[in-house]
């Protein structure tokens, strides 16, 4: 915690207050930062593969926060029938839905596989593109979470 510390000036029967020089302020891009962490604490320590939650008893992955999130079994196979095995060995979930500064009214994911997934989900796919990052609009994220409930998360990003 950072106390904030003022002088009091007197200058012509006049009193002013002003911060102290020298002292430790955090800056506002500090403040920030450390919220945004604050409210990711929510977003798995590791991102465990499709494959290994697959052949879990109860698919779930640690927190930053320490706790722990399950996945449901019908979403994971739900998920594996959409892809090719390679791609059930290096999904990781969960998928990352990125709210950023920059795409205001946008969510975005990244990577190939996991781009993938979403846009078969929203009926957008097309197996000639090959993006290794997708930007949709916000009004989608209900039906995505709708759908896949316990395998996106989202993130909040400044950038």
């Amino acid at each position: 915690m950072t106390i904030a510390i003022t002088i009091n000036i007197l200058m012509l029967n006049k009193a002013f207050w002003v911060p102290a020089v020298g002292v430790n302020m955090p800056t506002a891009e500090d403040v920030l930062n450390r919220e945004i962490a604050r409210v990711n604490l929510h977003l798995p320590a590791v991102r465990p593969t499709l494959h290994q939650l697959l052949k879990e008893g109860e698919p779930r992955v640690r927190l930053r926060d320490g706790t722990e999130s399950y996945f449901k079994r019908s979403e994971l196979e739900y998920i594996a029938g959409l892809l090719e095995e390679d791609e059930v060995k290096a999904l990781r979930l969960p998928i990352i839905l990125e709210i950023s500064t920059v795409y205001r009214g946008y969510f975005r994911v990244r990577g190939r596989i996991e781009v993938k997934v979403i846009e078969k989900v929203l009926g957008t796919y097309d197996e000639l593109e090959d993006k290794t990052e997708g930007i949709y609009p916000r009004y989608l994220l209900p039906r995505v979470r709708r759908l896949l409930p316990t395998t996106t998360t989202y993130a909040f990003i400044t950038e």
